[in-house]
């Protein structure tokens, strides 16, 4: 009796193990698929994050200038990258609706914000409710610049800006100035026109540049700072007089207008850019990346030809010295704001 029951708890115990050993082969299989799907799911990710569309989100209306920037520069920047590099007009707010949809998605290079000087030097002073802010972004490229020019209707009897602030002067506290919008540049350098001559303007503020040109032109409004491309044509021909420009340098396309620092008023000089940022926490070799394809697309002959068609010229400045730049011009207006005591409507 003895003898038959050894052999018999020998075969259960064998049975027991085995029927563990197949349970650990089930659940090693399972895991290596597991871990199998699970790399291939960071694999497809990556592949798409390496070769799927870049969206460059452009906060102004479709056909303005800054979409116009976009879009030359998209198509070299796509070769570059290998890349579909796709523009999405997300306007509105003075580009903080672009800035928010940027900021509210990926850190991944995908989605990169088309801002402009306005937008993220002044706009964080003008908008008291912003839900973004400049730390926010990581500065890659300030990809082109352009001044703004003062011009006046040919009824103002002024022909350099000399006589144009005698002429002021003496109309002090009876004048309008026309500037392209609230919070803009435009509104601000007449501010600082007004302050630094004592000349009492009413700001007008318009809804763009095209309505105040249309107002300009016709002599409703007789003078302002606005935007260098739309001036260029009106000035050669005569239906408006340009003044004094408010870069650094000269612009090639109005050669013979002087600077503000050539007029004594070196510390108003500004102007306008558009550049390229992505959302902070960004990878640094994806950021890397796509520096490398905006210099390039910048540098190339046929794109630098098409922005100077527009008036545009390529800056070029990358990295920390763009954050730099920005840095102390947004110090610049947000003492300005603080002065005039502006505040956007939300």
């Amino acid at each position: 009796m003895k003898g038959s029951v050894a052999p018999v708890a020998t075969l259960l115990l064998i049975a027991a193990a085995s029927r563990r050993s197949s349970r650990l082969r089930e659940a090693l299989r399972m895991g290596a698929a597991s871990l199998f799907v699970l790399v291939g799911a960071l694999e497809t990710e990556g592949a798409a994050q390496s070769t799927g569309p870049i969206r460059l989100a452009v906060g102004a209306p479709a056909g303005g200038s800054i979409d116009v920037y976009s879009r030359i520069v998209a198509e070299p920047m796509s070769a570059r990258l290998g890349r579909p590099v796709i523009i999405e007009i997300k306007a509105g707010a003075n580009g903080n609706i672009a800035a928010q949809w940027v900021v509210d998605g990926p850190a991944d290079g995908s989605l990169v914000w088309v801002g402009a000087q306005s937008m993220i030097e002044i706009n964080p002073s003008t908008y008291k409710n912003l839900r973004w802010k400049r730390s926010d972004f990581i500065p890659v490229i300030k990809g082109i610049e352009t001044p703004l020019v003062l011009v006046t209707h040919p009824s103002v009897p002024a022909t350099t800006f000399e006589q144009w602030v005698d002429w002021a002067k003496a109309n002090r506290g009876k004048l309008s100035y026309a500037n392209y919008g609230p919070g803009t540049i435009s509104h601000f350098l007449g501010h600082q026109l007004d302050e630094r001559f004592g000349l009492g303007f009413t700001q007008v503020p318009y809804r763009g540049n095209a309505p105040q040109m249309i107002d300009l032109l016709a002599g409703h409004a007789l003078f302002g700072f606005t935007q260098l491309q739309s001036a260029v044509e009106p000035a050669r021909a005569g239906s408006l007089r340009a003044l004094v420009v408010s870069g650094a340098k000269r612009s090639p396309l109005l050669p013979e207008v002087p600077t503000l620092a050539e007029v004594g008023l070196g510390d108003m000089t500004a102007g306008v850019w558009f550049g390229l940022l992505l959302k902070a926490g960004t990878p640094a070799d994806v950021v890397q990346r796509l520096e490398a394809a905006a210099i390039a697309a910048h540098a190339d002959a046929a794109v630098k030809a098409k922005l100077a068609a527009q008036g545009f010229e390529v800056s070029g400045v990358t990295g920390a010295a763009f954050a730099q730049s920005i840095d102390q011009q947004f110090e610049r207006w947000a003492k300005i704001v603080r002065a005039t005591g502006f505040s956007a409507a939300e």
